[in-house]
């Protein structure tokens, strides 16, 4: 079967199927509409994926993803962020998410990911130890913890209070407007606004 598809054709196949959620019939049909397309089409996606690892990188204080001649996120720089209120999200996109709400003027910390045992993950993964320098050096008042309502993301706020430990601040839930199972980036506006302002004491 595999000489029947061109050589180059059937890498890009192998190169889609590596993508989450692409199977081996959707990597097909992604390659044969990328191969049908205007030449400069494929070639926009080409140069995309290319310049894509080289001109993004992690902010050194809040893990958001950033161009790469900045040296901090414009989120965590701009005066009119309060440096004072920090948002935790497991993953970039899910700034994306809150940010779209225009309700929160706080700062941001990536954990780049949850606590997961069946995946491996631990704390010593996560960007915990980043953020409990962060409450020192910016003299937090309040933590909102704004992970997925699931077992990873309710496990990973328990730890994350208890590494805070006697610190005088306020830590703070997103309040239970955000469906269980549903992720951060998925959610719509109307639902996080909501979470948001109904957030919680722990």
């Amino acid at each position: 079967m595999d000489s029947v598809i061109p050589q180059p054709l059937r890498e890009l196949i192998e190169a889609l199927e590596q993508l989450p959620g692409v199977g081996p019939r959707t990597a097909e049909r992604y390659a044969y509409y990328l191969l049908k397309a205007d030449q400069a089409k494929a070639g926009q996606l080409s140069s995309a994926l290319a310049s894509l690892h080289k001109s993004i990188r992690y902010c050194p204080k809040t893990f958001a993803l950033i161009d790469a001649e900045l040296e901090v996120s414009p989120l965590y720089d701009n005066p009119a962020r309060d440096k004072r209120q920090v948002a935790v999200v497991a993953d970039p996109f899910d700034i994306v998410a809150i940010e779209k709400t225009g309700s929160y003027h706080g700062t941001y910390h990536v954990l780049g990911g949850l606590v997961s045992p069946i995946d491996n993950v631990g704390p010593e993964q996560l960007h915990i130890e980043e953020l409990i320098h962060r409450i020192d050096d910016d003299k937090v008042k309040e933590l909102i913890l704004a992970t997925n309502a699931s077992v990873e993301g309710e496990s990973t706020a328990l730890l994350l209070t208890q590494k805070v430990g006697g610190r005088k601040l306020k830590v703070t839930r997103l309040a239970r407007g955000l469906p269980v199972g549903v992720d951060l980036e998925y959610a719509d506006q109307i639902t996080l606004t909501r979470a948001l302002e109904g957030r919680q004491s722990i």
